[in-house]
């Protein structure tokens, strides 16, 4: 067992008694390839609660200095985390780094709309068409519900939905690429409904 599976395990049982929390359409994730699963955030919970939800281990991009902190550096390098820098220019880098963990066959995970927003809010980054371009990969959206108000016990929720994928056999259009992203975060728009109204099937 990897110390992510160990993490994993360990993280579920309090988040079961604290959050009630709950999974739908893991069914919808591939075991193995190149993947991205692109999801709303709206908490700091969200890559945890992700984490522990997805039936397979996920990458994230994160901020290099959470690196050079001892004993958290080693920790989140140990559970797939690769470090990436702030700015313009880091932009092009974390893309470049997590083409290459794609092309390892692994999982990325990632919050097309770049920074933590209100739940079923925010513009989405082009960034997500592009990975999935370049690094071959369908896109499995997913939300992560009610994490927003962790701190008062609100039950957290994460979904799937079916995966999305750009043409395999030819480089995409702008415009391909453009309706991709807003195809992606409209799944995302709606599975977050369906969490809200309690209509998700198991």
């Amino acid at each position: 067992m990897t110390l992510y599976d160990f993490a994993a395990r360990l993280l579920f049982p309090p988040m079961l008694a604290l959050w009630r929390f709950r999974v739908y359409g893991r069914e919808n994730v591939p075991l193995d390839g190149p993947l991205i699963v692109a999801c709303n955030h709206a908490s700091y919970l969200d890559p945890v609660a992700l984490g522990v939800a997805c039936p397979r281990p996920l990458s994230y991009m994160a901020k290099a200095e959470l690196f050079r902190i001892p004993v958290l550096g080693a920790a989140i390098r140990a559970v797939y985390a690769y470090p990436v820098e702030r700015g313009k220019a880091s932009a092009t880098a974390g893309i470049k780094r997590s083409v290459e963990v794609l092309r390892q066959g692994r999982a990325v995970g990632i919050f097309p709309q770049g920074t933590r927003v209100r739940e079923g809010e925010g513009e989405a980054r082009a960034g997500v068409a592009l990975l999935a371009s370049l690094g071959k990969a369908p896109v499995v959206p997913a939300c992560v519900w009610g994490s927003g108000k962790a701190a008062q016990l609100h039950q957290v929720k994460v979904a799937f939905g079916p995966a999305l994928a750009l043409p395999a056999d030819r480089k995409a259009t702008r415009e391909e690429m453009e309706n991709f992203t807003a195809e992606v975060m409209a799944q995302i728009v709606a599975l977050a409904e369906n969490l809200k109204v309690g209509n998700s099937k198991s």
